[in-house]
């Protein structure tokens, strides 16, 4: 029998089921998911804001994306390559002076000061793509680039939060490169370059742009770089718990925490807050191509270029090996075979998803991914970071549950 939403009404009841089984066993306080194919949504709210109880779940809840951001923020820089005031491929030295010419290591593990000459500038595509030479390497902990990169402050789940972008600028241009400009994909820190990047180009802040460009024209009212105060009561406490005990552990409160008042640093990497209905009005408007209703959002062949593999295998190496060696540390995450701009992209069929689905996971246990094929859109989102495997396991339930309920 058809469900009421491209879905079978069994497979939403297994669905409903599974999550609330996460939820039951007390690993996961809350989660709001939403489900979408073909125009048709369903929503799900079950358990609460705090691990202790608290306001329960509402569909509104804002939460803090992380990493889930890097799907959306990159959309502002397409913005710019569709009206060209940025070229794929112009140097990044005219706004960026700060990473004029660099040096790279001589190896991963090398002295800072052990190194060559780049080969050629930084340009635009490079940072597009994650493969402008620096970022976070998680199979290089303990390396002289990567304590760094930590002790200059220049990641965000750092006791203290980042500088201001000109300072931030400032200490990435103090380090050498790990590798050479567009040889390899590296995670996180061209995704925080690209919107200072942004700010710089247009003249506007980051938030600013992205607001006028993508957030207002899609209703995404709840999105932004911080919660104001008259809605912080929608935001609930985020966990890492801890990995040997599972005790919750309290990352950031709601008041007086770091989503409660504007950042120095406007993360393009890690920093929107957001909520189900706003990330489905994002994700739907690349399911159609840069359309939202009648208004063009960006460009078809923008869109194109972001969500499809834009890395030869010698770029995705790393990336795989992470991925497929260190299933133990990312619970599985990061197994798509492709990078497109800001987002995976599916490009072998590993599990039920099929090739050219897109999006991106979050470290706070939030997940985001659209598949044409199927013209479908998935949002999971809680309050529990990665630092345990249980939001990384109710993510792999949910999509499995989501692709098993399809009619």
């Amino acid at each position: 029998m058809m469900g009421n939403s491209g879905f079978s009404e069994a497979g939403l009841r297994r669905l409903h089921d599974v999550l609330r089984r996460h939820v039951d066993s007390g690993k996961i306080p809350g989660l709001v998911a939403l489900v979408d194919r073909g125009g048709r949504t369903h929503v799900e709210t079950i358990g609460t804001m705090q691990h202790d109880g608290g306001a329960p779940m509402r569909r509104d809840t804002i939460f803090r994306m992380a990493s889930t951001s890097k799907p959306v923020s990159v959309a502002a820089a397409m913005i710019l390559v569709d009206e060209c005031r940025l070229r794929l491929d112009d140097v990044v030295d005219q706004w960026l002076p700060e990473l004029a010419d660099r040096k790279v290591l001589t190896r991963i593990d090398a002295p800072l000061d052990d190194t060559v000459p780049a080969r050629r500038p930084i340009t635009v595509r490079d940072v597009l793509t994650s493969t402008f030479g620096l970022g976070m390497d998680m199979t290089s902990l303990g390396t002289p680039i990567m304590a760094a990169i930590f002790e200059q402050g220049l990641t965000p789940d750092l006791p203290t939060p980042m500088p201001e972008p000109d300072e931030w600028m400032r200490r990435l241009g103090t380090l050498p490169l790990m590798h050479q400009p567009g040889e390899r994909w590296q995670y996180q820190l061209s995704n925080d370059l690209l919107g200072v990047l942004v700010a710089r180009v247009t003249g506007q802040s980051f938030e600013a742009f992205l607001r006028e460009r993508i957030f207002d024209p899609l209703g995404m009212k709840d999105t932004g770089f911080h919660v104001p105060a008259e809605k912080l009561d929608r935001l609930p406490t985020l966990y890492a718990p801890n990995p040997q005990t599972g005790e919750f552990l309290v990352w950031d409160e709601a008041k007086g925490g770091r989503w409660s008042e504007p950042p120095a640093f406007q993360g393009g990497g890690g920093g929107l807050v957001s909520t189900v209905d706003d990330y489905h009005a994002y994700f739907r408007m690349l399911l159609n191509r840069g359309m939202h209703g009648n208004e063009r959002i960006l460009s078809r062949p923008a869109v194109e270029l972001m969500t499809t593999n834009r890395l030869t295998p010698e770029q995705n190496a790393a990336r795989n090996t992470m991925a497929t060696e260190n299933v133990h540390i990312s619970f599985g995450q990061g197994q798509h075979g492709g990078w497109g701009m800001g987002m995976a992209v599916r490009t072998y069929r590993g599990d039920y998803a099929p090739i050219g689905q897109f999006g991106w996971d979050g470290g706070s246990g939030t997940t985001t991914y659209a598949d044409p094929e199927n013209q479908l859109t998935g949002i999971l989102l809680t309050q529990v970071g990665m630092s345990v495997p249980d939001p990384a396991h109710l993510i792999h339930d949910f999509w499995t549950t989501l692709y098993q309920a399809i009619d």
